[in-house]
């Protein structure tokens, strides 16, 4: 007779949420320094797409620290019923920074402000868009496989960092190279569209888990 799985052990369970906290502290650390080299280079060279890329390191600490708030928990219960919280903070986060990013880069646009070529600004985009994939992809298998849809959504957030690493590098390349001012304030547009499409699902609770060990926990993250 073939056992139904309903999930990891509580032994695998509680391995998994340390996990989960030792990679939100490594990306709380990481997006610290990041936010101040990139405000930083933003404010010194008048880039909306730098400091809308610093902002976000911001809030992605915000949404760290909920979810490390979630599994600061020991008890398996108390992390689930913190969850749904954790997942409206992810999501104000995003549309937090959508918001700020959108403004910025329109005034950017009208010939309010114009962005200056910054070499410091290259260098922490492109070591930005190799760090974050890794810590991303672990964060996401963790959450999957415990269940969390807050986990995975922060996941989801660090994953944005490496998109927005990519589209701010073009962005930054391209007024450095050949002075298209423009392309920083377009490159910041791109990065406010995909802050509000994660902030729309991390909202409904979307884009949990794989239909394994951790349904059961999907299930119950608010899809409307």
């Amino acid at each position: 007779m073939t056992t139904l799985s309903l999930g990891p052990s509580p032994a695998r369970r509680d391995a998994l949420a340390r996990r989960i906290r030792l990679l939100v502290a490594a990306t709380i650390a990481y997006n610290v320094i990041e936010a101040v080299v990139a405000l930083t280079a933003g404010t010194l060279a008048s880039s909306s797409a730098l400091i809308g890329f610093g902002l976000d390191s911001v809030i992605e600490v915000s949404s760290a620290a909920a979810v490390a708030w979630q599994f600061s928990a020991r008890e398996h219960a108390v992390r689930e019923a913190r969850e749904r919280t954790a997942l409206r903070i992810i999501a104000v986060s995003f549309l937090a920074l959508a918001a700020y990013v959108a403004v910025d880069a329109v005034r950017a646009l009208t010939g309010t402000g114009e962005a200056e070529p910054s070499p410091l600004g290259i260098v922490i985009a492109a070591l930005s868009l190799a760090i974050m994939p890794f810590l991303s992809a672990a964060q996401r298998r963790a959450g999957r496989e415990i269940g969390s849809a807050s986990a995975v959504a922060d996941s989801k957030q660090t994953l944005l960092c490496t998109y927005l690493s990519a589209v701010l590098l073009v962005g930054l390349i391209l007024n450095a190279a050949f002075g298209w001012s423009w392309a920083d304030p377009v490159a910041a547009l791109a990065i406010a569209g995909i802050a509000v499409k994660e902030g729309r699902e991390a909202w409904r609770g979307k884009g949990c888990c794989a239909p394994t060990a951790g349904s059961q926990a999907c299930a119950k993250s608010p899809v409307r």
